[in-house]
């Protein structure tokens, strides 16, 4: 297998699988295009795991098996390359050593990406709003992290971890993003409520999301005024990425706030099923990215 068609496995599983990810990316040039699309066919792989049907037991296995990959990666990625038994059977791996090796990608992020994935696994509960924020650093901020490898940073005021800290903290904008809009499909699906325990009882609504429907719509309400935070945190990254790669972020982010901002004005609507954007509104949103700069 030659790494043209391993990155091209990766991009029609990035085009399929991730629509909104998708409108960003495809601003990118190619070479950075494929390196974002191997990124995040490997960290749908492994959300996939977590999110998956297999029993928690072989959950845990197969998402330690990913971290073993991924450590392999992180040591030797010219052997992984040239690994002739991988190449014929994981495009996704192949394609993601060379883009770590070509793009100097922190690995370290995605083995604390399984960590998050684990953390869905064990079902965990998060007591405060900062217990929260830690798991969405874990599972979105490292790609944040991994994101901005790929993208270079073309000033950070001579503080490269300015940089990481922003791409962090638009990571975390857009899980919450994620967690606000998927907050009815996730306990329904899969029994898990992201929301802080404390805001929980705060509004008065139980462990299960039943409570008054002014309630719900209040603690709603309240989550995502705390969302828009993370992205006046995040978003000054733009400022801080060349024009192409910022046209993408700004894409990405554009559409995850406009999401954001209808469930803000109609909390209630995520309540009754999951809250989209048309693809003229995406259009829209990449239109302006791409003339702007910003979301």
């Amino acid at each position: 297998m030659n790494l043209d068609v391993a990155y091209e496995a990766c991009e029609k599983i990035t085009a399929s699988q991730a629509r909104n990810f998708y409108y960003g990316i495809k601003l990118l040039p190619k070479p950075k295009r494929q390196a974002m699309s191997a990124l995040y066919a490997l960290a749908r792989r492994i959300d996939d795991i977590g999110d998956g049907t297999l029993a928690p037991r072989e959950k845990l296995a197969a998402l330690e098996d990913a971290r073993s990959k991924i450590a392999d990666l992180r040591r030797e990625p010219r052997a992984a390359l040239a690994n002739a038994s991988l190449a014929a059977a994981d495009p996704v791996m192949v394609a993601m050593a060379d883009a770590s090796r070509r793009w100097s990608i922190p690995l370290d992020a995605l083995e604390e990406l399984v960590d998050g994935c684990e953390m869905d696994v064990a079902g965990t509960v998060y007591e405060t709003f900062e217990d929260l924020v830690g798991y969405c650093r874990k599972v979105a901020g490292t790609i944040g992290r991994c994101s901005l490898a790929v993208y270079g940073s073309t000033d950070s005021g001579g503080d490269p971890a300015r940089a990481r800290a922003l791409a962090d903290d638009l990571g975390v904008a857009l899980q919450l993003t994620n967690i606000l809009r998927d907050v009815v499909e996730d306990h329904r699906e899969m029994g898990r409520v992201y929301l802080p325990s404390k805001d929980l009882a705060r509004f008065d609504v139980d462990d299960h999301l039943r409570g008054k429907p002014d309630d719900l719509i209040a603690l709603i309400s309240f989550e995502a005024g705390r969302a828009c935070e993370w992205y006046d945190r995040g978003l000054p990254l733009l400022d801080l990425l060349d024009r192409r790669s910022r046209a993408c972020t700004a894409a990405m982010a554009g559409i995850y706030r406009k999401l954001l901002e209808r469930i803000r004005r109609d909390p209630e609507a995520v309540l009754k099923g999951r809250v989209s954007l048309s693809v003229p509104e995406k259009s829209a949103v990449a239109l302006k990215a791409i003339l702007t700069g910003h979301s």
